[in-house]
Protein backbone atom coordinates (compact mmCIF):
# COMPACT_ATOMS: atom_id res chain seq x y z
CA UNK A 1 0.00 0.00 0.00
CA UNK A 2 1.31 3.44 -0.97
CA UNK A 3 2.06 5.70 1.99
CA UNK A 4 2.72 9.42 2.47
CA UNK A 5 6.39 8.56 2.89
CA UNK A 6 6.43 7.00 -0.60
CA UNK A 7 4.95 10.16 -2.11
CA UNK A 8 7.41 12.36 -0.18
CA UNK A 9 10.35 10.29 -1.45
CA UNK A 10 9.10 10.43 -5.05
CA UNK A 11 8.64 14.21 -4.90
CA UNK A 12 11.73 15.00 -2.85
CA UNK A 13 9.74 16.84 -0.16
CA UNK A 14 8.91 16.24 3.50
CA UNK A 15 5.97 14.14 4.68
CA UNK A 16 4.56 17.30 6.29
CA UNK A 17 4.49 19.01 2.88
CA UNK A 18 2.78 15.97 1.35
CA UNK A 19 0.15 15.98 4.11
CA UNK A 20 -0.55 19.68 3.61
CA UNK A 21 -0.77 19.28 -0.17
CA UNK A 22 -3.16 16.33 0.04
CA UNK A 23 -5.36 18.29 2.45
CA UNK A 24 -5.35 21.24 0.03
CA UNK A 25 -3.75 23.59 2.56
CA UNK A 26 -2.94 27.14 1.45
CA UNK A 27 0.51 27.21 3.04
CA UNK A 28 2.00 25.07 0.25
CA UNK A 29 3.38 26.38 -3.04
CA UNK A 30 0.62 25.77 -5.65
CA UNK A 31 3.06 24.09 -8.05
CA UNK A 32 4.34 21.80 -5.28
CA UNK A 33 0.80 21.03 -4.19
CA UNK A 34 -0.22 20.02 -7.70
CA UNK A 35 2.96 17.94 -8.18
CA UNK A 36 2.33 16.07 -4.93
CA UNK A 37 -1.32 15.42 -5.77
CA UNK A 38 -0.45 14.22 -9.27
CA UNK A 39 2.26 11.91 -7.90
CA UNK A 40 -0.25 10.53 -5.40
CA UNK A 41 -2.68 9.79 -8.21
CA UNK A 42 0.00 8.08 -10.30
CA UNK A 43 1.15 5.92 -7.38
CA UNK A 44 -2.45 4.99 -6.53
CA UNK A 45 -2.44 6.52 -3.07
CA UNK A 46 -5.67 6.24 -1.09
CA UNK A 47 -6.04 8.06 2.26
CA UNK A 48 -6.75 5.98 5.34
CA UNK A 49 -10.15 7.22 6.51
CA UNK A 50 -9.72 5.87 10.02
CA UNK A 51 -6.31 7.45 10.45
CA UNK A 52 -7.58 10.78 9.15
CA UNK A 53 -10.53 10.65 11.53
CA UNK A 54 -8.26 10.02 14.49
CA UNK A 55 -5.97 12.87 13.51
CA UNK A 56 -8.59 15.48 12.66
CA UNK A 57 -11.44 14.32 14.91
CA UNK A 58 -13.62 14.38 11.79
CA UNK A 59 -14.96 11.50 9.66
CA UNK A 60 -15.55 13.61 6.54
CA UNK A 61 -18.90 11.89 6.32
CA UNK A 62 -22.15 13.87 5.93
CA UNK A 63 -25.53 12.32 6.61
CA UNK A 64 -28.44 12.93 4.22
CA UNK A 65 -32.00 12.64 5.49
CA UNK A 66 -34.58 12.44 2.70
CA UNK A 67 -37.55 10.44 3.95
CA UNK A 68 -41.06 11.87 3.61
CA UNK A 69 -44.60 10.53 4.06
CA UNK A 70 -45.05 10.06 0.31
CA UNK A 71 -41.72 8.20 0.12
CA UNK A 72 -40.80 10.39 -2.87
CA UNK A 73 -37.26 11.32 -1.80
CA UNK A 74 -34.92 10.89 -4.76
CA UNK A 75 -37.90 10.46 -7.11
CA UNK A 76 -38.74 14.11 -6.49
CA UNK A 77 -36.90 16.13 -9.15
CA UNK A 78 -36.68 19.18 -6.89
CA UNK A 79 -35.00 17.44 -3.96
CA UNK A 80 -32.92 15.11 -6.14
CA UNK A 81 -31.50 18.14 -7.98
CA UNK A 82 -30.71 19.89 -4.70
CA UNK A 83 -28.92 16.80 -3.41
CA UNK A 84 -26.88 16.49 -6.61
CA UNK A 85 -25.69 20.10 -6.31
CA UNK A 86 -24.94 19.64 -2.60
CA UNK A 87 -23.08 16.38 -3.29
CA UNK A 88 -20.81 17.89 -5.93
CA UNK A 89 -19.73 20.74 -3.69
CA UNK A 90 -19.22 18.60 -0.58
CA UNK A 91 -17.19 16.00 -2.48
CA UNK A 92 -14.93 18.74 -3.81
CA UNK A 93 -14.22 19.59 -0.18
CA UNK A 94 -13.35 15.97 0.61
CA UNK A 95 -16.63 14.79 2.16
CA UNK A 96 -18.64 11.64 1.47
CA UNK A 97 -22.42 11.34 1.82
CA UNK A 98 -24.34 8.67 3.75
CA UNK A 99 -28.11 8.26 3.77
CA UNK A 100 -29.69 8.26 7.21
CA UNK A 101 -32.58 5.90 7.93
CA UNK A 102 -34.65 4.65 10.86
CA UNK A 103 -32.88 1.33 11.23
CA UNK A 104 -29.42 -0.18 11.59
CA UNK A 105 -29.57 -3.47 9.74
CA UNK A 106 -32.83 -5.01 10.96
CA UNK A 107 -32.76 -3.07 14.23
CA UNK A 108 -35.07 -0.01 14.49
CA UNK A 109 -33.44 3.21 15.63
CA UNK A 110 -34.02 6.95 15.67
CA UNK A 111 -32.45 9.22 13.07
CA UNK A 112 -30.19 10.62 15.76
CA UNK A 113 -29.04 7.12 16.73
CA UNK A 114 -28.29 6.31 13.11
CA UNK A 115 -26.25 9.51 12.81
CA UNK A 116 -24.22 8.50 15.87
CA UNK A 117 -23.80 4.98 14.50
CA UNK A 118 -22.52 6.35 11.19
CA UNK A 119 -20.43 8.94 13.04
CA UNK A 120 -21.41 11.74 10.66
CA UNK A 121 -19.92 15.22 10.96
CA UNK A 122 -23.18 16.89 9.95
CA UNK A 123 -26.60 16.26 8.38
CA UNK A 124 -28.50 17.70 5.41
CA UNK A 125 -32.23 17.35 6.15
CA UNK A 126 -34.62 17.70 3.22
CA UNK A 127 -37.91 16.18 2.13
CA UNK A 128 -38.82 15.06 5.66
CA UNK A 129 -41.69 15.65 8.05
CA UNK A 130 -40.05 18.34 10.17
CA UNK A 131 -42.95 18.23 12.65
CA UNK A 132 -42.04 14.65 13.66
CA UNK A 133 -40.56 14.42 17.20
CA UNK A 134 -37.51 12.44 16.03
CA UNK A 135 -36.66 15.12 13.47
CA UNK A 136 -36.97 17.81 16.12
CA UNK A 137 -34.75 15.68 18.36
CA UNK A 138 -32.08 15.64 15.65
CA UNK A 139 -32.38 19.40 15.10
CA UNK A 140 -31.88 20.01 18.81
CA UNK A 141 -28.88 17.68 19.05
CA UNK A 142 -25.17 18.56 19.01
CA UNK A 143 -24.87 17.40 15.38
CA UNK A 144 -24.68 20.30 12.86
CA UNK A 145 -27.83 20.21 10.71
CA UNK A 146 -28.69 22.24 7.63
CA UNK A 147 -32.35 21.95 6.64
CA UNK A 148 -33.96 22.66 3.28
CA UNK A 149 -37.29 24.53 3.15
CA UNK A 150 -37.71 24.56 6.92
CA UNK A 151 -36.87 27.39 9.31
CA UNK A 152 -36.60 26.98 13.08
CA UNK A 153 -35.26 29.24 15.81
CA UNK A 154 -31.50 29.83 15.63
CA UNK A 155 -31.01 26.85 13.28
CA UNK A 156 -29.47 26.76 9.81
CA UNK A 157 -31.63 26.60 6.71
CA UNK A 158 -31.76 27.19 2.99
CA UNK A 159 -35.20 27.98 1.62
CA UNK A 160 -36.75 28.70 -1.72
CA UNK A 161 -38.68 31.98 -1.76
CA UNK A 162 -42.13 30.35 -1.81
CA UNK A 163 -43.90 33.54 -0.78
CA UNK A 164 -42.48 35.48 -3.74
CA UNK A 165 -43.21 32.55 -6.05
CA UNK A 166 -46.92 32.42 -5.25
CA UNK A 167 -47.24 36.20 -5.35
CA UNK A 168 -45.60 36.37 -8.77
CA UNK A 169 -48.03 33.73 -10.04
CA UNK A 170 -51.03 35.68 -8.73
CA UNK A 171 -49.80 38.96 -10.18
CA UNK A 172 -49.27 37.27 -13.55
CA UNK A 173 -52.66 35.54 -13.79
CA UNK A 174 -54.42 38.68 -12.57
CA UNK A 175 -52.68 40.69 -15.32
CA UNK A 176 -54.00 38.09 -17.74
CA UNK A 177 -57.51 38.98 -16.58
CA UNK A 178 -58.34 36.06 -14.27
CA UNK A 179 -60.52 36.62 -11.19
CA UNK A 180 -61.87 33.12 -10.50
CA UNK A 181 -58.63 31.50 -9.37
CA UNK A 182 -58.53 28.08 -7.70
CA UNK A 183 -55.67 26.73 -5.64
CA UNK A 184 -54.90 23.06 -4.97
CA UNK A 185 -52.25 23.07 -2.27
CA UNK A 186 -50.08 20.35 -0.73
CA UNK A 187 -50.35 18.54 2.59
CA UNK A 188 -49.61 20.46 5.81
CA UNK A 189 -46.03 21.73 6.12
CA UNK A 190 -44.20 24.99 6.68
CA UNK A 191 -43.85 25.46 2.90
CA UNK A 192 -47.57 24.83 2.38
CA UNK A 193 -48.48 27.38 5.06
CA UNK A 194 -46.24 30.01 3.44
CA UNK A 195 -47.67 29.40 -0.03
CA UNK A 196 -51.30 29.30 1.11
CA UNK A 197 -50.91 32.48 3.16
CA UNK A 198 -49.22 34.23 0.22
CA UNK A 199 -52.12 33.19 -2.05
CA UNK A 200 -54.77 34.55 0.32
CA UNK A 201 -52.86 37.77 1.06
CA UNK A 202 -52.17 38.45 -2.62
CA UNK A 203 -55.87 38.12 -3.46
CA UNK A 204 -56.77 40.53 -0.66
CA UNK A 205 -54.10 43.03 -1.72
CA UNK A 206 -55.52 43.04 -5.25
CA UNK A 207 -59.13 43.29 -4.00
CA UNK A 208 -60.09 39.90 -5.45
CA UNK A 209 -62.86 38.06 -3.62
CA UNK A 210 -61.75 34.87 -1.88
CA UNK A 211 -63.92 31.83 -2.65
CA UNK A 212 -63.19 29.11 -0.06
CA UNK A 213 -64.74 26.48 -2.35
CA UNK A 214 -61.92 27.08 -4.85
CA UNK A 215 -59.19 26.31 -2.30
CA UNK A 216 -58.66 22.56 -1.91
CA UNK A 217 -56.10 20.50 -0.02
CA UNK A 218 -54.25 18.03 -2.21
CA UNK A 219 -50.87 16.33 -1.87
CA UNK A 220 -47.46 17.02 -3.34
CA UNK A 221 -46.52 14.64 -6.16
CA UNK A 222 -49.95 13.00 -6.07
CA UNK A 223 -51.32 13.31 -9.63
CA UNK A 224 -54.29 11.00 -9.02
CA UNK A 225 -55.66 13.23 -6.28
CA UNK A 226 -54.99 16.39 -8.30
CA UNK A 227 -56.87 14.85 -11.20
CA UNK A 228 -59.93 14.18 -9.01
CA UNK A 229 -59.80 17.62 -7.38
CA UNK A 230 -59.58 19.27 -10.80
CA UNK A 231 -62.64 17.34 -11.95
CA UNK A 232 -64.46 18.56 -8.83
CA UNK A 233 -63.53 22.18 -9.56
CA UNK A 234 -64.65 21.89 -13.17
CA UNK A 235 -68.03 20.45 -12.20
CA UNK A 236 -68.78 23.14 -9.62
CA UNK A 237 -71.17 26.01 -10.12
CA UNK A 238 -68.44 28.63 -9.96
CA UNK A 239 -65.92 27.02 -12.34
CA UNK A 240 -62.48 28.69 -12.07
CA UNK A 241 -60.79 30.17 -15.10
CA UNK A 242 -57.35 29.38 -13.67
CA UNK A 243 -56.07 26.64 -11.32
CA UNK A 244 -52.80 26.71 -9.38
CA UNK A 245 -51.14 23.41 -8.43
CA UNK A 246 -48.63 22.44 -5.71
CA UNK A 247 -46.10 21.09 -8.21
CA UNK A 248 -45.62 20.47 -11.92
CA UNK A 249 -46.55 16.77 -11.82
CA UNK A 250 -49.91 17.63 -10.29
CA UNK A 251 -50.37 20.34 -12.94
CA UNK A 252 -49.89 17.73 -15.67
CA UNK A 253 -52.62 15.65 -14.02
CA UNK A 254 -54.77 18.78 -14.11
CA UNK A 255 -54.13 19.04 -17.86
CA UNK A 256 -55.46 15.52 -18.28
CA UNK A 257 -58.58 16.21 -16.21
CA UNK A 258 -59.32 19.37 -18.22
CA UNK A 259 -58.85 17.51 -21.49
CA UNK A 260 -61.06 14.61 -20.35
CA UNK A 261 -63.78 17.14 -19.52
CA UNK A 262 -63.76 18.22 -23.16
CA UNK A 263 -62.02 21.52 -22.43
CA UNK A 264 -58.78 23.03 -23.69
CA UNK A 265 -55.86 23.95 -21.41
CA UNK A 266 -54.77 27.56 -21.90
CA UNK A 267 -58.07 28.45 -23.54
CA UNK A 268 -61.07 27.26 -21.53
CA UNK A 269 -59.15 26.72 -18.29
CA UNK A 270 -55.68 28.01 -17.44
CA UNK A 271 -53.22 26.26 -15.14
CA UNK A 272 -49.95 27.05 -13.35
CA UNK A 273 -47.48 24.62 -11.76
CA UNK A 274 -44.63 25.02 -9.30
CA UNK A 275 -41.03 23.70 -9.50
CA UNK A 276 -39.92 24.36 -13.08
CA UNK A 277 -39.40 20.70 -14.00
CA UNK A 278 -37.41 20.91 -17.28
CA UNK A 279 -38.87 17.76 -18.85
CA UNK A 280 -42.50 18.47 -17.96
CA UNK A 281 -42.17 21.89 -19.59
CA UNK A 282 -41.44 20.14 -22.90
CA UNK A 283 -44.99 18.78 -23.12
CA UNK A 284 -47.29 19.89 -25.92
CA UNK A 285 -48.75 22.66 -23.76
CA UNK A 286 -45.68 24.35 -22.29
CA UNK A 287 -46.47 24.73 -18.63
CA UNK A 288 -46.42 28.12 -16.95
CA UNK A 289 -44.66 27.52 -13.65
CA UNK A 290 -42.27 28.77 -10.99
CA UNK A 291 -38.66 27.68 -11.34
CA UNK A 292 -36.89 26.93 -8.09
CA UNK A 293 -33.10 27.27 -8.37
CA UNK A 294 -32.04 23.84 -7.13
CA UNK A 295 -28.38 24.41 -7.99
CA UNK A 296 -28.25 27.54 -5.85
CA UNK A 297 -30.11 25.83 -3.00
CA UNK A 298 -27.74 22.85 -2.97
CA UNK A 299 -24.64 25.03 -3.19
CA UNK A 300 -25.87 27.37 -0.44
CA UNK A 301 -26.61 24.37 1.79
CA UNK A 302 -23.08 23.04 1.17
CA UNK A 303 -21.45 26.40 1.94
CA UNK A 304 -23.49 26.72 5.13
CA UNK A 305 -22.55 23.18 6.15
CA UNK A 306 -18.85 23.80 5.54
CA UNK A 307 -18.97 26.94 7.68
CA UNK A 308 -20.56 24.93 10.48
CA UNK A 309 -17.98 22.16 10.20
CA UNK A 310 -15.22 24.75 10.39
CA UNK A 311 -16.89 25.96 13.62
CA UNK A 312 -17.31 29.43 12.18
CA UNK A 313 -19.47 31.83 14.15
CA UNK A 314 -22.39 32.47 11.80
CA UNK A 315 -24.44 35.66 12.43
CA UNK A 316 -28.20 35.24 12.92
CA UNK A 317 -28.80 37.18 9.71
CA UNK A 318 -26.90 34.55 7.70
CA UNK A 319 -28.37 31.41 9.27
CA UNK A 320 -31.29 31.33 6.83
CA UNK A 321 -30.43 31.61 3.15
CA UNK A 322 -33.41 32.52 0.93
CA UNK A 323 -33.02 31.66 -2.77
CA UNK A 324 -34.85 33.61 -5.47
CA UNK A 325 -37.42 31.94 -7.74
CA UNK A 326 -38.37 32.74 -11.34
CA UNK A 327 -41.71 32.80 -13.16
CA UNK A 328 -41.51 30.83 -16.41
CA UNK A 329 -44.25 31.86 -18.80
CA UNK A 330 -45.65 29.06 -20.96
CA UNK A 331 -48.85 28.78 -22.96
CA UNK A 332 -51.12 27.36 -20.27
CA UNK A 333 -52.48 30.73 -19.08
CA UNK A 334 -54.97 32.46 -21.37
CA UNK A 335 -55.53 36.20 -21.72
CA UNK A 336 -59.20 36.85 -20.92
Amino acid sequence: MVSIKDIAHACGVSTATVSKALNNRDDVNPLTRERVRETARQLGYLPNAMARALKTNKTYNIGVLMVDKADSGLKHHYFASILDSFKVMMERSGYDLTFISSQIGAQPCTYYEHCIYRNVDGVLAACVDFSAPEIQNLLESEIPVVSVDYVSDEKYSVISDNDAGVRSILEYVLRMGHQKIAYIYGEPSQVTDIRKNAFICALEEHSVALDEKLILEGKYLHPELSYELTRRLLSGENRPTCILYPDDLCAVAGMKAISDAGLTVGKDVSIVGFDGHPILRMLGSQLTTIRQDTDAIGQSAARLMLRLLQKEEIPMTERVQCIDVQLLEGNTVAQI
